[in-house]
């Protein structure tokens, strides 16, 4: 660019694009789960309620490891975070390999929560470098180039693992049987987990990659990027408890990443249910979701210049509450589709959900913004919850119904919980603290 303000000076752009590409990367994971529970379900004989284990495992990761994140990069440096991010994140992925030959469903987890506690480091570390790697005027312009590419990296996920984790071989209650007599089903059972390890080996090798070329380049020191008023401005959870929009952000985050969450981990397994698709097919509609939803984050980008973005939110909200309820009255090729749908409206709300929980908190910016990243602990409660509605219910559809409530909440936040108030907001101080 050669304005006066440039997106990143050309002595940056080296740490620029291995850190953009981080946005890439950490999305394949956080995908290929929406892959691995029907896939485990086949290769386990696991409960929908079993399987939704994989989130609970993967965003306790994020959840237990987001603070320290934050207190080991204030205490060194950027760099270090997103190093031992990555390191963390590879090791994951070499996990998948003995997991696979010991073919134990409990290492498999512990896998994915390794490779979600490096992925707590990489969002950490990688959203706030962005932002402050250069001029500030640009800083939006920056990390919204950034982040465009993890809906890519997502869609990458879930098409690696439809092509080369899914065999296409389904059986029947009768096949499964006949292979038990013939006592071929053991050897059925191991092609289908062996399927799994491959993409997380070749995964884990270009992360480790990632590491040595972000060790070997020369990042500007965090002193130089940050102006003495952004350093040393954590805060305290005291103060934060007197902003009740922030604290309503947080559960309305909790709501909203409960939601997309359960939606993609049991799509497949609503189009196998209702639309009777083979499971490689049916992984092509969860890429379809994933291409809307990264669409979605680009028009919701544009409207925002004419629609004030939690009045957008919240009309997003109500038009899922529809699509959702729909899939859940008209199970079928429809409900599918609006399923799908969902996925343009949803693309909005974490970032929006963000930006007003944070906003007017001044020097409890930091903090708060960390606290709202542990909300994403809702994937790891409401997946399996779905998953044991559908076991009690043996109805996909019905379980549903939990996206809707969120998106209910999300109604509610985007058009009275969200109005900024709290301390910096009244100007009265004393009256905040006397009305706790």
């Amino acid at each position: 660019m050669s304005g006066e303000h440039k997106i990143v000076s050309k002595e940056l752009l080296i740490p620029f694009i291995l850190v953009t590409a981080l946005f890439f990367l950490w999305a394949l994971p956080n995908n290929l789960n929406d892959i691995l529970i029907p896939q485990f379900m086949k290769t386990f004989a696991l409960t929908r309620l079993q399987a939704g284990l994989v989130q609970s495992a993967f965003y306790m990761g994020y959840f237990l490891l987001a603070m320290p994140a934050a207190m080991i990069m204030d205490r060194y440096n950027y760099k270090t975070g997103l190093i031992i991010g990555l390191l963390l994140f590879a090791t994951g992925c070499f996990l998948f390999y003995p997991a696979t030959h010991i073919a134990q469903y409990w290492l498999f987890l512990f896998a994915l929560f390794v490779i979600a506690s490096g992925l707590a480091f990489l969002e950490t570390g990688a959203n706030s470098f962005i932002a402050v790697l250069g001029d500030a005027a640009t800083s939006e312009q920056r990390l919204n180039f950034s982040q465009a590419f993890n809906p890519l990296g997502a869609m990458s996920g879930a098409l690696i693992g439809t092509v080369f984790i899914f065999s296409g071989t389904e059986l029947s209650t009768a096949q499964v049987e006949a292979m038990k007599i013939a006592g071929t089903y053991k050897d059925y059972l191991h092609s289908e987990i062996v399927r799994i390890s491959p993409p997380y080996l070749i995964i884990g090798s270009v992360i480790l990659l990632w590491a040595i070329l972000l060790w070997r380049t020369k990042f500007p020191s965090d002193k130089k990027l940050e102006t003495d008023q952004e350093v040393q401005t954590y805060g305290t959870l005291s103060a934060l408890m007197k902003y009740p929009h922030f604290i309503q952000g947080v559960l309305a985050q909790f709501f909203y990443v409960g939601a997309q969450v359960g939606t993609w981990s049991f799509l497949i397994q609503y189009i196998k249910d209702y639309m009777q698709k083979p499971e490689k097919e049916a992984g092509m509609y969860l890429f379809a979701s994933l291409l809307v939803f990264g669409i979605g984050r680009f028009v919701a980008t544009a409207l925002m210049k004419v629609v004030e973005p939690k009045k957008l939110m919240g009309i997003y909200s109500i038009i899922n509450i529809a699509l959702v309820a729909n899939a859940v009255i008209n199970p079928g090729t429809i409900g599918g589709l609006t399923l799908v749908a969902s996925s343009f409206f949803m693309s909005l709300m974490f970032p929006t959900i963000f930006a007003l929980g944070i906003k007017g908190l001044g020097p409890n910016t930091k903090l708060g913004g960390s606290m709202i990243i542990m909300a994403i602990i809702g994937g790891a409660v409401w997946t399996p919850i779905m998953g044991l509605i559908s076991d009690k219910t043996h109805s996909m559809a019905l379980a549903m119904i939990v996206p809707i409530v969120s998106y209910i909440f999300i109604v509610y936040y985007s058009f009275i919980g969200s109005k900024p108030s709290g301390p910096l907001y009244e100007g009265h101080h004393n009256e905040a603290i006397a009305s706790h």
